[in-house]
Order: C-alpha cells, then structure tokens, then sequence
C-alpha cells in the first residue's frame, strides 16, 4: 500500500509561482513513477507531469511546458512540482498519483494510488 500527502497550494496572484510537494510512504517500487494531475470545476482530471526514477523520463502537458517542472527527492520519496508563471487557467486541485499499472504516463487511469489533492487558485 501507498500514502501520499499533497501540500503546498494556495492562493497567488497570475505570474505568481507556487511549489507543490507529494510525500509518498509504501512499496518503494510503486512510487518508481508519479505524476502530477489536475482537476478544475466540471472539467475531468487532466496530466500535468509525470517523472520516472527507473528510466529518468520526464513528461508534460504542453499547457504547462517551460512553466511548471517536475522534481523528486528519492531519498526523502517526495515529488515536487515547481509551477511558475501561474495563469487563472492553473486553478484547480492538483493531485498526485503513483502506482502505474501500465506505461501511459499521461492517462489518470493508469495510476493506482492517488493523494487527498490540494487546491491552487490563482487570481487575475
């Protein structure tokens, strides 16, 4: 079994940053790949980014590309995003997810596990 714990979010102004931080405890195995996700109001959930310790593959949405950034600290089996230059179109609860149960890193339903989410808005 896997926990993982958002924090982070909150609310900044448009052009503002933010950094997001998913500590996750469990099978080590299962924490190889996580991913960021983000889910507006009457929108579906949608990827943002994903990171692959075994194979050091970094993925994006290309809304969010050259603006947000992926990270981990293995040591600490904490993943971080670092999203800058936030636009109103950012808000939303932003999840992360680990466990992939097959490799499509960008699909919401190929993750096991899944955190309690935190919430961005950020105001124009």
């Amino acid at each position: 079994q896997v926990q993982l714990v958002e924090s982070g979010g909150g609310l900044v102004q448009a052009g503002g940053s933010l950094r997001l931080s998913c500590a996750a405890s469990g099978r080590a195995f299962s924490t190889a790949a996580m991913g960021w996700f983000r889910q507006a109001p009457g929108k579906e959930r949608e990827f943002v980014a994903a990171h692959d310790r075994s194979n050091s593959l970094i993925y994006y949405a290309d809304s969010v590309k050259g603006r947000f950034t992926i990270s981990r600290d293995n040591a600490k089996n904490t993943v971080y995003l670092q999203m800058n230059s936030l636009k109103p179109e950012d808000t939303a609860v932003y999840y992360c997810a680990a466990g992939l149960k097959y490799t499509n890193y960008r699909a919401a339903h190929a993750y096991v596990y899944w955190g309690q989410g935190t919430q961005v808005t950020v105001s124009s």
